[in-house]
């Protein structure tokens, strides 16, 4: 079943809906009922629901029992998609706050968490298209108490109010920059989910040596860069012999102790002779070994 990806603010996360007979376009906006409420919302993507049951189950083999599990969850997922209302119309489009009307609520918002004295930075607010709710995003170091903060909003603006807790990422997509490599962030062009980035990644790719400053972006988290040629260098990896395993260069055996993954060669210690201390020679694969 082929369902569209709809997102309905930069820092929210992407939910799945069926399309039905509509037909859509990436950057087309929609009309849809949540369970909160009607929202308007941006196409994003397009996937297929036995793709993503599929990516979940990951059974080693599938055997009857497990593709009647995975016909079930098809079926499950069939029911809980919720059907795209309509395309959204100019009327529509006119409806949604310009920068004005939410830069006027955003300063009130911050007015009160200074009253407040709360530990958060407000980032974005949101209105729901029937207008019965008003979402204000924010970041902060951990949990915060804004019980207060809700009740004087709620009389404030008179709707329901929810105060979402998001990422630093999430913010430096928002407000989108430039990064390290002179154009502008990934996040805010073309990454429609932020993966997760390791260390270990850095390390596979024998950058982590630079600092975290020069591997970060302006989030100060890893670059979500790290991710793209993993599995490239984890490839070209597989190809060198094992850090540890025992080797054998013209004629001489040693013990591998580092790769140099992009030059495809390798750092190899030989014991020393006749009293002398251990000595590591990096080796060429395509020309020193035997």
């Amino acid at each position: 079943m082929k369902v569209v990806q709809i997102q309905f603010t930069p820092w929210d996360k992407i939910y799945n809906f069926n399309p039905v007979d509509s037909v859509l376009l990436v950057g087309d906006y929609v009309i849809v009922k949540t369970e909160i409420g009607t929202e308007i919302g941006r196409v994003i993507g397009f996937t297929e629901v036995i793709a993503t049951v599929m990516a979940k189950a990951k059974p080693e083999k599938q055997d009857d029992t497990t593709q009647e599990k995975i016909s079930e969850s098809i079926m499950q997922d069939d029911r809980e998609i919720k059907p795209i209302l309509r395309k959204a119309t100019t009327t529509d489009l006119e409806k949604v706050l310009d920068q004005k009307q939410k830069k006027k609520a955003l300063d009130y918002c911050k007015k009160m968490v200074n009253k407040y004295k709360l530990p958060m930075k407000l980032v974005d607010v949101n209105y729901s298209f029937d207008g019965s709710r008003v979402t204000f995003a924010f970041i902060a170091d951990g949990r915060v108490d804004f019980r207060e903060l809700v009740k004087d909003l709620t009389r404030h603006f008179n709707r329901t109010i929810r105060l979402q807790q998001i990422g630093i990422r999430d913010e430096a997509r928002l407000c989108g920059d430039y990064g390290h490599c002179g154009r502008p962030l990934c996040c805010g062009r073309f990454l429609s989910e932020l993966s997760s980035i390791t260390s270990e990644m850095a390390e596979l790719q024998q950058v982590a040596h630079r600092g975290s400053e020069r591997i970060s972006g302006i989030c100060g988290r890893l670059m979500c860069c790290l991710a793209y040629e993993e599995n490239g260098y984890e490839e070209l990896a597989r190809k060198l012999p094992a850090i540890g395993s025992e080797v054998s260069v013209k004629g001489k055996k040693g013990t591998v102790v580092a790769h140099h993954i992009l030059k495809k060669s390798i750092d190899v210690k030989f014991p020393g002779e006749n009293g002398e201390s251990s000595t590591v020679v990096e080796v060429d694969l395509k020309k020193d070994r035997n």
